[in-house]
């Protein structure tokens, strides 16, 4: 089978997987799906969906990360819509800072992706045990 073949009969397995009128393309779920394979990138979604929206320095103390690598893993996060960065629009005695938190979608892929295999796991290992 050529290359050609291949595409097109991949192509065409892969129809109806989507909503007719999908928000997202397959390719950005996927894009999302290979930032949460990062260990890193996994912990800070982690981090953020258990703990609420935090500060980059109270990420950076939570998850005992340098900045630069805490920034790195958290711009790819905001890229793929894991992680949003908000900006606190009032300045308090710390002044102006902004936060990040978990999107809904971030939520959506850790409960519904990672946590339920972990989960899934546990279960087998529990019902054969006895």
């Amino acid at each position: 089978m050529s290359e050609t073949d291949r595409s097109s009969s991949d192509a065409d397995d892969l129809a109806g997987l989507l909503p007719e009128h999908s928000l997202l393309s397959l390719e950005q779920y996927l894009d999302m799906q290979r930032a949460i394979g990062n260990e890193t990138r996994f912990r800070i979604l982690h981090f953020l969906t258990e703990k609420g929206a935090q500060s980059a320095k109270e990420l950076e103390q939570g998850l005992d990360l340098p900045s630069n690598t805490l920034h790195y893993h958290l711009d790819a996060l905001v890229t793929v819509g894991l992680v949003e960065n908000r900006k606190q629009k009032k300045p308090n005695s710390e002044g102006l800072y902004s936060y990040y938190q978990a999107t809904s979608l971030g939520e959506g892929i850790l409960e519904h992706g990672v946590r339920e295999l972990i989960r899934e796991e546990w279960d087998l290992l529990d019902a054969y045990s006895d």
